[in-house]
């Protein structure tokens, strides 16, 4: 926890995000709920999901944690005080508790992708040409952060934090033993890695004078990165990175030995960002193109595909495919999902636009090739990978499709919150596929405090459940209280007001203060409540764009939406070795629940 505070606390003294100080003054701290309301919320949380008498057992054991005087408002008061000493009393705990101490492997289990529509081409020259407009339109992002130009972003009139933009350049999480650790280079290096192949290259994209290079300047490196990738027969070097993590951290310290590998990874985990130059993605049907073309943003496709031309500990990755698929794949240690849509809306606008900057009439120095020594315990350990690997990724079933009948438009008419309305429509999707309701975490920003991250919200609620169980018969109102209800959930998040960061808070500051963990966190209702069988989120953006994600439990789904005005984009991912979920079995019930919600709100005659 101190060294990811510490990083925090180092990075924000010294950004090199220049926006205005009364900015961050009008972005206030991230408050502290009160401890009984929070204790109230979790009850609350737990009703639709325990049986009377393992519900009542555990209201007591609540009620005692919360007594005035017991062990509850003690770890309250120290939350109290961390959060007059710190920027953020949660955001740090999170970061490590999450991501940094997850020993899961990186792909599928942690990082999200971003699959955006197919680019209209099919081939390497023209792959080559977007991909120069696509590394231009990034580093032009960058300029405006470094110079103070990006916008501050608002949320129901309020200003956002934006001391994640800095962060997502020139960043990689470092593997290690018992966690791991985010490496932040902020005197900006000037290159970029591109990878294809399995081959990485150092590309250098400013010119000696500081400017950035033109797009044609660009375009005629990747040529030439081009021209020394031809050999398909080199080691999956980046295979390495997609290890559970305590694999890799044993890999990574092996590889390091040698000076040679120790400096092409030094250039990987300082560039600005990765790019990444794909074979094209094996095209079946167009039904499911958009699935197969989420997946290979994900995870590659596999060692017999793309996975070898990933670098999974990077902050960003640009996948840019021979046939026109393209996408981002971001680890989330300093990456969240609505500053990535940002930058992806960006780079969407610029590409619009021609080339402003002729390519001036200087000879480039030729991109440096980055080398490795395998030994044979490295190329023990690659081998490993690829069978590790490939395993997770044959397990993995993912289902994307364009639920084109009705978009958000349809729940405003009726004065209904979209987020909500979709929300309500997977519990009873889900309902209708295994009979029961489940724990659900539904990802939202708290960028509106400083240094905020995400918060979860728990579903189902009682409003819920009743509008499920009497679906058959349901009423307009049942349906309305429903989406109403968690409505007001998402409400209680954006003013700091949420649940489960609060639960783990003081669960981590018993632990600093040298507590047994508390009794609350041990008991059975806990592990239910926290084993979230829908992993859910909404990814807004003005894109066409779709996130995929894997799920957080070995029997449950990851589902993730982009809601527009007409039509709604939708990801399902489920675990093949459990023989009780199914992606297409719950996507195809997703749908036609989406329809009957649709027809009770406008019931034809």
């Amino acid at each position: 926890y101190r060294q990811c505070l510490n990083f925090w606390l180092s990075w924000s003294q010294n950004s090199v995000l220049r926006l205005d100080a009364c900015f961050f003054s009008s972005v206030p701290s991230q408050p502290v709920p009160p401890l009984a309301q929070t204790l109230q919320g979790y009850l609350k949380a737990l009703e639709p999901l325990l049986p009377p008498q393992e519900l009542s057992h555990t209201r007591r054991m609540v009620q005692e944690f919360g007594r005035s005087g017991g062990l509850g408002p003690q770890l309250q008061e120290g939350l109290e005080r961390r959060a007059m000493l710190t920027k953020n009393w949660i955001s740090p705990s999170w970061v490590q508790w999450a991501y940094l101490e997850s020993r899961q492997p990186l792909p599928v289990h942690s990082s999200p992708a971003i699959s955006l529509p197919r680019r209209d081409y099919n081939g390497w020259r023209s792959q080559l040409v977007f991909a120069s407009k696509l590394i231009a339109a990034v580093l032009d992002f960058k300029a405006k952060i470094n110079t103070g130009q990006l916008p501050v972003e608002h949320m129901r009139g309020k200003p956002l934090c934006m001391e994640l933009y800095p962060l997502l350049f020139s960043s990689c999480r470092i593997p290690g033993p018992k966690h791991d650790y985010v490496t932040h280079h902020r005197r900006s290096p000037t290159h970029i890695t591109v990878v294809r192949n399995y081959q990485f290259f150092q590309l250098e994209v400013y010119n000696s004078d500081g400017s950035r290079l033109t797009e044609s300047q660009i375009h005629s490196q990747l040529l030439r990165i081009r021209s020394q990738s031809w050999k398909t027969d080199k080691e999956p070097m980046g295979i390495l990175t997609s290890e559970h993590r305590h694999t890799w951290g044993q890999a990574y310290n092996r590889l390091l030995t040698d000076k040679l590998n120790r400096e092409s990874v030094r250039m990987i985990e300082t560039g600005l960002f990765s790019l990444c130059l794909d074979s094209p993605v094996m095209r079946i049907s167009d039904e499911k193109y958009a699935s197969r073309k989420a997946a290979q943003v994900l995870h590659g496709g596999g060692t017999f595909s793309n996975s070898g031309n990933r670098w999974f500990d990077k902050t960003l990755q640009f996948v840019v495919g021979e046939d026109g698929s393209w996408g981002l794949l971001y680890e989330q240690a300093t990456a969240e999902g609505p500053p990535i849509a940002t930058l992806l809306h960006h780079i969407l606008d610029y590409c619009e636009k021609p080339d402003p900057k002729r390519a001036p009439l200087v000879p480039l120095p030729m991109p440096k090739k980055l080398y490795f020594h395998i030994d044979r315990e490295i190329k023990r350990d690659i081998e490993h990978a690829k069978q590790n690997l490939d395993i997770l990724i044959n397990d993995l079933d993912v289902n994307v499709f364009n639920f084109k009948r009705f978009g958000k438009e349809l729940p405003k008419q009726h004065r209904l919150s979209p987020h909500s309305f979709i929300q309500v429509a997977m519990q009873l999707a889900y309902y209708r596929v295994h009979n029961e309701v489940c724990a659900t975490c539904d990802m939202v920003s708290q960028r509106m405090f400083r240094g905020g991250r995400t918060e979860f919200v728990r579903s189902p609620i009682n409003q819920t459940l009743r509008f499920i169980l009497a679906f058959d018969d349901a009423s307009l109102s049942l349906f309305r209280e429903a989406v109403d209800a968690y409505s007001e959930l998402i409400a209680q998040a954006f003013k700091g007001h949420g649940i489960d960061r609060h639960l783990l808070g003081l669960k981590l500051q018993a632990i600093e203060e040298g507590y047994s963990i508390p009794k609350v966190f041990m008991d059975t209702a806990y592990g239910v409540a926290t084993h979230w069988k829908l992993r859910t989120g909404q990814v807004p953006a003005n894109t066409d764009s779709v996130m995929c994600f894997g799920p957080l439990v070995p029997d449950g789904y990851a589902i993730c939406y982009n809601p527009q005005a007409d039509h709604v984009h939708f990801s399902i991912t489920a675990f093949n070795c459990c023989e009780e979920t199914n992606a297409e079995k719950l996507a195809l019930t997703l749908k036609d629940t989406l329809c009957r919600l649709q027809e009770l709100l406008q019931p034809t005659v």
